[in-house]
């Protein structure tokens, strides 16, 4: 085969222009992610020889060797892995093939030149890409474990690369990068000058699996890092900027964590563990095929990079390593969602890290709240797929109120309760302004009752799955019937019962097909009308997901309450008893109703109409 010329995938190259062309605050970083490719690649072929006794690769000395070259200003890091195939350099490196990449990119112009753009390439695991900070052309070369024949990339990273075949390329992958000439002024980024390389790799990599040698110079290669893994070393001996680093490179993180977990256990299942909580969510967080899990070894040994039946889906921003000492090296995915040992080991993660997140909301308020306001939507999804810990997610969250500006915990808002109220009243909406500014809040405003308002799109969902917190009831003021009144309001109010029956029986004639029932209300104190559903309907904020998602939910026919106080409702009243025909008010009632709650009129040409008529008649 001859060498082709082909071009980067539009996004690739986008990307690559940008990092080209920018100044980037730590341009040191890109060795890291270099080294920390083979380490992966080194990881790969080991599970790969244990599971394939005749793939016929050496793994006799496993490394990643670096060779600096200060006369021909090169530098190439080279590693004796798992290797890549023709077809797997063109969609690994030639494109980028991953979900969100426009979003990335938009990202990355607006950062310009700040460290945060080092974060955002970081999150999308392009780290190859940042080769180009410090080379004007990059060299690949590499053959994959168990084949003959090897390939050669290069590129300027400017719109196109080339690949052809290398007959004599040995197992593992060779990346040569052609430094620019700019770097070698600076002593401290000259990245063909040996002392350069040991710095950053201390810094950096020290905590790699596999020895990182510098080749050239007299003697042996020179090993550079410790290889000692984070997660055997007693706690005592790992610096925070050891746990710094070795987050950013299971997370492709290039943050600090917010926080660091370790967990230990001995007996019956044996493993040691290192999670971490992220100062920043993953910018995949809330997409479909989001990446979630933690790093599994076994015995040492790397197993897979996301092991998703050691973390709930709940947890998916949770990172780290899980190092198991009695499970199979030939464990697979599907084994590991029916293994005994992964389900024990996975259920101490979950309450270890609910523990911590708790621990947080306990002593350490400013870490709570951006834990919180990063990832406290995804946690409370476990509401609904984990009922087990339900009552311990529901104590760790935080909801907004009307209580103030600050989110409150359940247990703060059951401290608060007055005498006289039995639940934790909630409504859930589309936005804050929008329950705030609800019909439904007037007498619980009224009464001076602290309301949850709960605006995320799974609030919807769980609410109806969690019944209460510690014996205290959890109920919605949109729905059911609602009990505020004292015993004298409650006599009054049976008497006007009985004045408005008539009205009542019908509106709900003229109603018939949008509700089900008209009744007098308790909840208003100034609007004429709301509509409320029955304990299990429906809400309209889920029937707009519904719909968004191109799901049309079966009409739920809902209650229209009116305040026998108002004077709208007092002149229909008076206006049936004298005969008068007012249904048009009736109809433009019920859309006043629809529209308070943000809902959509089914006909809003008639609505206009009968309003238009309506105030022509009044003027």
């Amino acid at each position: 085969m001859s060498t082709e010329t082909i071009e980067f995938q539009a996004e690739a190259r986008q990307l690559l222009r940008l990092m080209i062309h920018s100044i980037y605050s730590n341009k040191d970083v890109f060795l890291r992610e270099l080294i920390s490719n083979a380490s992966d690649a080194l990881d790969k072929l080991r599970l790969a020889a244990y599971q394939d006794k005749d793939l016929g690769a050496d793994t006799g000395d496993l490394h990643v060797e670096l060779v600096a070259d200060a006369g021909a200003r090169t530098l190439t890091v080279r590693d004796n892995g798992i290797g890549m195939t023709r077809d797997e350099v063109v969609d690994l490196i030639g494109t980028i093939a991953r979900s969100g990449t426009a979003e990335l990119l938009t990202r990355l112009r607006e950062a310009g030149d700040s460290e945060h753009a080092q974060e955002l390439i970081g999150q999308f695991g392009v780290g190859f890409y940042s080769s180009f900070m410090v080379a004007d052309r990059v060299e690949l070369v590499t053959r994959r474990a168990g084949t003959t024949e090897g390939v050669h990339w290069s590129s300027d990273g400017e719109g196109s690369y080339t690949i052809e075949p290398a007959a004599d390329a040995p197992q593992g992958t060779s990346v040569t990068l052609h430094l620019k000439a700019s770097d070698a002024e600076d002593q401290m980024h000259d990245y063909a000058d040996p002392g350069v390389l040991r710095r950053i790799v201390k810094t950096y990599s020290d905590f790699i699996t596999w020895p990182v040698r510098l080749a050239g110079g007299e003697g042996d290669p020179e090993t550079l890092n410790s290889m000692k893994a984070l997660w055997a070393r007693p706690q005592k001996d790992v610096s925070d900027e050891e746990y710094a680093e070795f987050y950013r490179h299971v997370a492709h993180d290039w943050q600090e964590p917010l926080e660091t977990i370790r967990l230990a256990a001995e007996g019956t299942f044996e493993y040691q563990a290192l999670l971490f909580l992220p100062k920043v969510a993953p910018m995949d967080l809330h997409m479909r095929d989001a990446r979630r899990g933690v790093q599994l070894y076994v015995r040492r040994v790397f197993i897979m990079d996301d092991c998703e039946a050691l973390v709930p889906e709940y947890l998916r921003f949770v990172k780290g390593v899980v190092d198991a000492a009695d499970l199979s090296l030939n464990v697979s995915r599907e084994i590991l969602q029916q293994d005994r040992q992964i389900s024990a080991i996975r259920r101490r993660l979950v309450r270890k890290v609910l523990s911590v997140v708790g621990g947080l909301r306990e002593n350490e308020p400013e870490k709570y709240a951006t834990f919180w306001e990063q990832c406290g939507r995804a946690l409370k999804e476990g509401l609904l797929s984990d009922p087990d810990n339900r009552e311990t997610i529901l104590g760790v969250a935080s909801f907004a109120t009307t209580h103030g500006d600050e989110p409150t915990g359940l247990a703060d808002y059951v401290a608060r309760m007055p005498e006289g109220q039995d639940a934790v009243y909630y409504m859930t909406g589309d936005s804050r302004s929008a329950v705030e500014s609800s019909p439904h809040m007037e007498a619980f405003r009224a009464k001076g009752y602290e309301v949850l308002v709960l605006t995320d799109p799974v609030d919807e969902v769980w609410v109806d799955a969690v019944e209460g917190f510690e014996g205290t009831p959890l109920r919605s003021i949109a729905k059911g019937q609602v009990d505020l009144q004292s015993d004298e309001e409650k006599e009054q109010a049976a008497a006007r019962q009985e004045e408005f029956a008539e009205l009542c029986t019908w509106m709900a004639e003229v109603l018939t097909e949008d509700v089900k029932e008209v009744r007098l209300s308790s909840r208003l104190t100034t609007s004429p009308a709301v509509l409320v559903g029955d304990e299990h309907d429906m809400t309209p904020t889920l029937e707009k997901m519904y719909r968004a998602m191109g799901q049309e939910p079966p009409k739920v026919k809902r209650i229209l309450e009116l305040n026998p106080s108002h004077p709208l409702v007092a002149g229909l009243r008076d206006a049936r008893a004298a005969g008068r025909d007012e249904s048009g008010t009736v109809e433009l009632l019920h859309g006043m109703a629809l529209l308070a709650e943000g809902g959509e009129l089914t006909d809003p040409s008639r609505f206009v109409g009968l309003l238009a008529s309506r105030l022509e008649r009044a003027l």
